[in-house]
């Protein structure tokens, strides 16, 4: 029962109280006994002109409440001439006005905060309060190469691996998670307050680019150093050796012996030439001249090149190309370089008849080489794209560093791993 209704049934028993006292005090007096009835309407009129005055003030703040509860921050009143009305709707019309900035205020820090996520060159990951994802930004996606459908999913419950490990991180911690290849992601978590309670965000930076410059600048310093050095060692060298020769040449009783150690000499100077040069090789390699290439033919040019040195470890080659062909911007001498490394790797690896598979995808464009050799050691996996790293007795390290410079230069995406069923496989996805 409303406060209005209650009014109304206290007036008409009081008035009828009264209505009933001035017929039993003046029953004989008709003229008082009129007079009292036209005074006691007139009371109960103004008693419901009161309830209207007082309940003006009451349907003003249901409507005002109304309105906010909608969310309609445009509505306001007039005023009505009554200085306790004209109060409360000046109340009311301020409050609607501060209400009405404060939420265009935050709406445009909303619609700014959101447009500066999208863009930002950090990768960004929002949490609810349960630990599920709320939101990824364009970065994050594809660093980490995240779908839409990780959205609303706990991330306890994904199988992703580099947010398994983000789920780890404590608020106010940073650190440097590995990912497939040569791929490092430095990962700072923190919190904010939302409706009182704490909510986690973590911010994700790809570090690749900063150790593969740092990593360049270091060893092109000392390799053109010992190129210099050893150059110069062996030219004045193979100078004498060269001069030895030709006397030898006139004088016929020097023992043939003598000559074939000078030889053998000459030989392995040469031989350390190379091995400078290779290393020179990786510093001074030049920027790619990209042009549009099909990779089935690359693919088959590669394995007509290397298909004597499978033969001789009686290793066969398979194909698992599309019919339809595979573009892709590439150095294609580069590339071919960075294959015949690949496949070399892949031979060594693999023991008699054994197989190295050839894959091509068309989205995104890639290649893989696939070989059912002994597998990566995970104790070396993460030092595999180190500079001049080598599991090889007398290995110089050069193939993958050579491969990991060709394939950045590109901004290629690549993997070397062993996969659930054994097979090694060397995976590179080519850049739109």
């Amino acid at each position: 029962m409303t406060t209005s209704v209650r009014y109304i049934l206290y007036s008409l028993a009081v008035h009828g109280l009264i209505t009933y006292l001035c017929y039993c005090y003046f029953k004989d007096q008709a003229g008082y006994f009129i007079a009292s009835e036209i005074g006691i309407l007139l009371s109960f009129l103004s008693s419901l002109w009161l309830l209207q005055q007082f309940m003006r003030p009451i349907r003003l703040m249901h409507t005002g409440v109304d309105a906010i509860r909608d969310q309609d921050f445009n509505v306001k009143f007039v005023k009505t001439g009554s200085l306790e009305m004209d109060k409360l709707v000046d109340v009311y019309n301020e409050m609607i006005d501060n209400i009405r900035t404060e939420r265009t205020q935050l709406e445009e820090q909303h619609y700014f905060l959101q447009k500066l996520i999208q863009a930002s060159p950090v990768g960004i990951i929002i949490l609810d309060y349960d630990g599920r994802i709320t939101e990824i930004n364009p970065r994050a996606r594809k660093m980490l190469n995240l779908e839409e459908l990780v959205l609303q999913t706990m991330i306890d419950d994904t199988d992703h691996p580099i947010l398994q490990k983000i789920n780890e991180i404590a608020p106010e911690q940073s650190v440097i998670i590995p990912g497939q290849g040569l791929e490092k992601f430095k990962c700072e978590a923190s919190h904010f307050i939302h409706r009182g309670f704490h909510r986690k965000f973590v911010l994700v930076q790809e570090l690749s680019k900063e150790i593969l410059a740092a990593e360049k600048k270091a060893y092109g310093k000392v390799i053109r150093m010992m190129a210099h050095e050893v150059n110069n060692s062996i030219g004045a060298i193979n100078s004498i050796l060269d001069s030895i020769l030709d006397i030898q040449r006139e004088e016929v009783n020097w023992t043939e012996d003598l000559s074939e150690s000078l030889q053998v000499a000459i030989d392995r100077n040469q031989n350390l030439n190379q091995f400078m040069k290779n290393f020179a090789d990786v510093v001074k390699l030049p920027a790619p001249n990209l042009e549009t290439a099909s990779l089935q033919k690359t693919i088959y040019r590669i394995a007509s090149l290397m298909e004597h040195q499978a033969r001789d470890r009686k290793v066969s080659f398979t194909f698992e190309l599309p019919q339809k062909e595979v573009w892709a911007r590439i150095d294609q001498q580069q590339i071919e370089q960075a294959l015949v490394n690949i496949v070399k790797n892949a031979l060594e690896s693999v023991p008699e008849e054994g197989t190295i598979r050839f894959q091509v995808q068309p989205s995104p464009a890639s290649i893989s080489i696939v070989d059912n050799g002994a597998g990566i050691d995970p104790e070396i996996s993460d030092k595999l794209f180190s500079p001049f790293f080598s599991t090889k007795a007398h290995g110089q390290g050069v193939g993958l560093t050579l491969v990991r410079e060709i394939l950045a230069n590109h901004q290629a995406q690549f993997s070397l791993k062993t996969n659930e069923d054994q097979w090694t496989e060397f995976r590179m996805e080519f850049v739109d």
